[in-house]
């Protein structure tokens, strides 16, 4: 579904992304694991379309995504979750939902936010409620229902368990566990590399810019680098 070949990123004189590949096939989840400044966020950026690759190409259902503007990626079925949420925080929660369908014919709409409501009970609760005065557990809802109004094919989430207490992480990646049985494909960028390989079919690790290790979920929870590099093991 998702072929990403041999991309290279720069931020000014700066070489974030070094010849990173790596694919996603149709129904999978799939992690990328790093520390911070790995290049994990900017990969799903370059991805999305607001970074451009000086090298390489990505291919989305067969077809390059080369000088394809964001929001007509968007268009193509592939949604992005940004990295802390980025809600419009002087908008209600319907109206957040709303600007997530603006691919979308108006006739589709209704359908969609009561898919979301139906998902996400809290967000039909708080539909009036402007969004700057939500938790964040419940904003990172709210990105993830944005995203889905746009019905993704292939939705990414850039860091959804950041600076959520323990028992929402685990909401929030079942939430995920049941949009992907539901027929989404993830791709996953999370430094909670334990709860990342645990509902991840496959994993890339990510190392100052470079794919250093790529194997199935189970192979990489029992590596010992990955071990002590990031599951404290």
């Amino acid at each position: 579904m998702l072929k990403v070949n041999d991309i290279n990123v720069y931020y000014g004189s700066i070489h974030a992304i070094k010849g990173v590949s790596f694919e996603v096939k149709e129904g999978e989840i799939v992690t990328l694991i790093g520390a911070n400044g790995a290049g994990k966020s900017t990969t799903l950026n370059t991805v999305s379309g607001l970074l451009d690759s000086t090298t390489g190409d990505i291919e989305f259902m067969g077809k390059s995504l080369k000088g394809i503007a964001p929001h007509k990626i968007v268009g193509m079925g592939l949604a992005q979750v940004p990295e802390g949420r980025r809600v419009f925080q002087n908008m209600t929660v319907q109206e957040n939902l709303e600007m997530g369908a603006y691919t979308r014919r108006t006739s589709e709409v209704k359908d969609s936010l009561q898919d979301v409501f139906q998902r996400f009970p809290r967000l039909y609760e708080r539909r009036k409620q402007v969004s700057g005065t939500l938790s964040g557990g419940e904003q990172q809802m709210l990105a993830m229902g944005r995203a889905m109004m746009s019905k993704p094919k292939l939705l990414m989430l850039d860091e959804p368990s950041m600076g959520l207490a323990p028992i929402l992480v685990e909401q929030i990646f079942d939430i995920v566990k049941e949009l992907n049985s539901a027929g989404t494909t993830i791709l996953l960028v999370e430094q909670n590399a334990q709860m990342a390989l645990s509902i991840a079919d496959r994993g890339y690790v990510l190392e100052t810019g470079k794919v250093v290790l790529s194997a199935t979920s189970a192979e990489l929870l029992e590596n010992d680098a990955v071990k002590k590099a990031y599951l404290g093991g």
